[in-house]
C-alpha cells in the first residue's frame, strides 16, 4: 500500500514538473516607436544627400562594413568600401548645381526595433530645379550599438532608359 502512494505521488510530481516546465512564458511587448523611427531614418537619408550635393562621398555614414548594394546595370556592390568608391565616381559625373533628395516614404520595423526595411524615394533636380533623375529604393537596417545601419539596399530608376 505504502508503495503504491509512493508511486502515485511520484508520478503526480513528475507530471507536474512536465506541465511547469512546458509552460510557455511571455515575453514582455516591446513598444516602437514607428514615427520616431521613420524620423530618424529620413535624417539619415537627408544627411546622406547632403552629403552628395556637396560631393563628400567620406561624409556618407550609412552603410555597414558588410553592406551590400544593388542598383540598375550593374554587378552588385559588396562592402562599404566598394560602395563607396561607386559613389565617389557618381560624382565625377554628377551635373554641377545638381540636388538629389530622399523621401521615407515606409518603414516596416521587427517588432523589438532592431531591424527594419525602409521603401523610399529619390529625385534628383537640375539647378533650374527640373526633374532630371527619379526613382524608388528599398533598404535594410540593423541596429547597431543603438543607431540604425544600412546592410542591404537596392535602386531603380523610374525614368525611361535611354537607347543606344
Amino acid at each position: 500500500m505504502k508503495n503504491r502512494i509512493f508511486k502515485g505521488g511520484l508520478v503526480v510530481v513528475i507530471m507536474s514538473l512536465i506541465v511547469a516546465c512546458n509552460q510557455k512564458k511571455e515575453v514582455p511587448a516591446v513598444m516602437v516607436d514607428k514615427e520616431a523611427i521613420k524620423t530618424e531614418i529620413q535624417a539619415m537619408e537627408d544627411a546622406f544627400a547632403e552629403a552628395y550635393n556637396n560631393s563628400n562621398a567620406d561624409g556618407i555614414n550609412y552603410y555597414a562594413e558588410d553592406a551590400v548594394s544593388f542598383s540598375n546595370g550593374k554587378m552588385p556592390l559588396e562592402g562599404k568600401k566598394a560602395i563607396h568608391e561607386s559613389i565617389k565616381n557618381e560624382l565625377l559625373t554628377f551635373p554641377k548645381g545638381s540636388k538629389i533628395a530622399f523621401e521615407t516614404q515606409e518603414i516596416h520595423a521587427s517588432n523589438d526595433g532592431n531591424m527594419l526595411v525602409e521603401i523610399g524615394g529619390y529625385q534628383v533636380k537640375d539647378s533650374t530645379d527640373t526633374k532630371t533623375n527619379s526613382g524608388h529604393f528599398i533598404s535594410l537596417f540593423e541596429k547597431k550599438d543603438g543607431k540604425y545601419i544600412c546592410t542591404r539596399d537596392m535602386g531603380s530608376s523610374d525614368m525611361p532608359l535611354e537607347k543606344k
